[in-house]
């Protein structure tokens, strides 16, 4: 299927270095689970629908940090997102309801992009997004920090206080749909996932890649794991955050300072720089975890013994 994949191991020999295991460093904890608006701990898809009961048409952000910035998007059907690009930056989107059709530049067909779907687009590529059939859709839509958005025609631009939309030419001959590190337009949660049923795919998948951002599937089941060791305090990250969307099943996240956290399906967890986290694959069946943060290869710091 052409689905990337990434180890510690498999890293260390592409880089050609050995893997340094148990090696202890000194870093700077600082106070953990500092949380700044709209970031929460556990974001319920069932609060941010409730939140817009009523309305047809909705932006929801969930993360807005310093690396990425995430939103649900609710839009109807017939409604279209007008031809754009992101001059240095890549969007991927997770589909969550309904259908959206995505034109992209490069690509020979539309895609559609149905429930469970990952879709991206790399930086100076034209696309367009539609909402097709007879229900909403739900998108799920993530972009590197202040990313910037250029529009084919002006008239189909947004008003933007304190901007004005000029007309401005680069080069893009060179970076038209251009996916690099084994990124690929579309990704199905159920490829993926049979893949690692099937003993085709191991450990993390990687789905989106960039030198500011990834998306790490994370699949498996409880039942695969050993005894949960509630002592666990799990790993925390010096120079990020990180949060995941979860695509099936549930997630047991311990938080430090905040607790235990059981996420479900299309639940949002975010969890600050210096904040001892450890998700595990929860409840019967399968459980996946779509994991997001703004390195290619973020550091995990264990507690040295």
């Amino acid at each position: 299927m052409g689905i990337p994949k990434m180890t510690v191991a498999a890293l260390a020999t592409a880089l050609g270095v050995a893997t340094l295991l148990g090696q202890t460093f000194y870093a700077p904890k600082g106070k953990p689970a500092q949380y700044t608006n709209p970031h929460k701990p556990l974001t319920k898809l069932t609060d941010v629908k409730a939140a817009h009961v009523g309305q047809q048409r909705w932006h929801h952000t969930v993360v807005d940090d310093v690396h990425l910035n995430s939103v649900w998007v609710q839009a109807q059907p017939g409604d279209r997102e007008p031809q754009q690009l992101h001059p240095d930056t890549r969007t991927w989107w997770v589909i969550q309801e309904g259908e959206i059709r995505f034109t992209i530049e490069g690509q020979a067909q539309p895609i559609l992009g149905r429930k469970g779907s990952m879709v991206q687009v790399p930086m100076a590529t034209i696309f367009s997004m539609e909402t097709i059939g007879d229900k909403p859709s739900l998108r799920f839509e993530t972009n590197i920090a202040n990313a910037k958005t250029l529009y084919v025609n002006k008239v189909e631009a947004p008003k933007l206080a304190g901007f004005d939309f000029v007309p401005g030419m680069f080069n893009r001959k060179d970076v038209i749909g251009v996916y690099l590190h084994g990124n690929k337009p579309h990704f199905t949660f159920e490829e993926v996932a049979e893949g690692v049923d099937s003993g085709k795919l191991k450990g993390t998948i990687r789905i989106v890649q960039d030198d500011r951002g990834t998306a790490n599937f994370i699949y498996g089941r409880n039942s695969a794991l050993p005894k949960l060791d509630t002592s666990n305090k799990g790993h925390w990250h010096p120079e990020g955050a990180e949060y995941w969307l979860v695509m099936k099943g549930q997630i047991r996240y311990p938080i430090e300072d905040v607790g235990i956290v059981i996420a479900n399906e299309g639940d949002v967890v975010y969890v600050p720089p210096f904040t001892y986290h450890a998700p595990r694959w929860w409840g019967e069946g399968a459980s996946c975890r779509l994991a997001m943060n703004g390195f290619p290869n973020i550091t995990h710091l264990f507690e040295a013994h």
